[in-house]
């Protein structure tokens, strides 16, 4: 069963080059991983600094397995979070 993450993001405008370069990384390292089938990363047209990602995996574990590389650590977790100033993320399972 495929297992989605909807995930908006939003950060002060002077931060969104940083956000907007470490987001596009790491869609090219989430690709090349196993268990994911889809990471799309839009801005949003009428939020400065908003972006909204939509990432599909196999099943939780593949997120999990995603979660725990190093890359995430680098480029979400070090880079991206701490310039947010809103996070919100939904989990769901396909029906």
């Amino acid at each position: 069963m495929a297992y989605a993450v909807f995930a908006h993001y939003r950060c002060e405008p002077a931060d969104e080059a940083t956000v907007r370069d470490a987001l596009l990384k790491m869609r090219e390292h989430t690709r090349d991983e196993p268990a994911n089938r889809e990471y799309e990363v839009h801005a949003q047209e009428d939020v400065p600094g908003g972006f909204v990602l939509y990432e599909v995996y196999a099943d939780r574990a593949g997120f999990d397995a995603h979660a725990a590389t190093d890359h995430f650590a680098e480029l979400i977790v070090e880079t991206v979070r701490p310039l947010l100033t809103d996070r919100t993320v939904t989990f769901a399972e396909r029906l």
